[in-house]
């Protein structure tokens, strides 16, 4: 006879130990995805996506794959965040990613406009 068939009520606690332990290290993360789109709406294929902790100023990057999606992971929901997306001397409005918003998940896409000239 096997120790968990022994002690059934010790193993039971033991996986709710174990769900709760995973469940509270994930409790203080979001993630972020969406796709980068031209002005046509269009996807965009290679295009950077940056995203920058407006606290710590820590500035993350991704690039778009054939399906001009990105996704961040492992985001603080203690801080606020920008993101952005550029591409050929095209550049998206920059979007915010609020600590008050409770969601886990955000969705948020980006439309790539024309960009301004410095004059």
């Amino acid at each position: 006879m096997d120790r968990v068939s022994k002690y059934p009520l010790a193993a039971a606690l033991l996986l709710l130990l174990c769900g709760l332990l995973a469940a509270q290290s994930d409790s203080g993360t979001r993630s972020v995805e969406g796709h980068v789109l031209d002005r046509s709406g269009h996807i965009v294929r290679d295009a950077i996506v940056q995203i920058k902790d407006v606290k710590s100023l820590q500035i993350r990057s991704f690039i778009t794959q054939e399906n001009g999606a990105y996704h961040f992971f492992g985001l603080s929901t203690n801080s606020d965040y920008e993101i952005t997306a550029s591409k050929d001397g095209e550049q998206s409005k920059a979007k915010s990613l609020s600590s008050f918003d409770s969601k886990k998940k955000v969705v948020i896409d980006l439309r790539l406009t024309a960009a301004k000239s410095r004059e």
